[in-house]
């Protein structure tokens, strides 16, 4: 079975002229040729570019993909285990982002005050002020955002990193006690969902049960606070939704 240039330019998601550059360059040379001279694609070349785009994809220069592919003493299982080496640091990655995002998000909404360097050593390499936008549009015109704004405006870089310290703690029991097995709805679960209702009243604005338990809904439905959640311990999203619904229906009845 062979694929014309076009073929593999449809299953591949890249363009026929991408395919001739591999091909002049000697990184992706078909495995034969019409009587016409148009190029013809086995089995064995779209293995081949599947593994070119996936290090592309990582970013690696073509120079080093065609070293990689044409090394001698690699086979394919060495190939699979650089792979998941490489996605694993990538998911790594991606999941200190996440947590990065979310501090971004929750700085802006607070109307941070900080110098630059200062931004950069309480939140990381993300500027809070590039969610600016996303922030403002879904929370700009509630009291809750504009009470932030008021509440924080003076704080320091030491307030925000004793903050992020006191919420890193909170995280972290509730996280403990997602690893114990404690249920969701046990009395642990629900008072440490109520500090974590208390600590948010206490350092950005007014968040009573009903706000607390959107909170927890939007932990689960939005991928960067659960993967946030998620890298801290995996089911934490879910399970501190769960706590803080759980807890909003205690206060509820009692």
């Amino acid at each position: 079975m062979s694929y014309s240039v076009g073929q593999v330019a449809g299953f591949a998601g890249v363009t026929v002229r991408t395919l001739h550059h591999y091909d002049e360059i000697g990184l992706l040379v078909p495995g034969d040729r019409t009587y016409a001279g148009h190029r013809r694609y086995d089995d064995a070349d779209l293995d081949r570019l599947q593994q070119i785009l996936f290090y592309r994809e990582l970013g690696f220069p073509l120079d080093e993909v065609a070293a990689l592919l044409d090394d001698p003493d690699a086979d394919p299982r060495a190939h699979l285990r650089r792979q998941h080496d490489l996605l694993t640091a990538r998911i790594e990655t991606l999941q200190r982002m996440a947590a990065a995002v979310e501090h971004a998000m929750e700085a802006r909404s607070m109307g941070i005050s900080l110098t630059p360097e200062e931004k950069f050593e309480v939140f990381g390499d993300f500027d809070p002020d590039r969610y600016a936008g996303e922030v403002e549009e879904r929370w700009g015109d509630t009291e809750a955002y504009r009470q932030s704004q008021r509440r924080t405006a003076s704080y320091t870089k030491e307030d925000w990193q004793r903050i992020n310290g006191e919420m890193d703690a909170i995280h972290r029991r509730m996280a403990g006690l997602l690893a114990e097995g404690t249920p969701a709805d046990s009395e642990a679960a629900m008072d440490v969902a109520e500090e974590h209702r208390r600590f948010i009243t206490r350092a950005y604005y007014d968040c009573g049960h009903a706000m607390h338990a959107c909170l927890g809904e939007m932990y689960v439905a939005d991928e960067r606070f659960t993967a946030t959640y998620e890298d801290i311990r995996p089911g934490l999203a879910g399970y501190l939704r769960d706590a803080i619904v759980a807890n909003t229906a205690r206060h509820r009845t009692s």
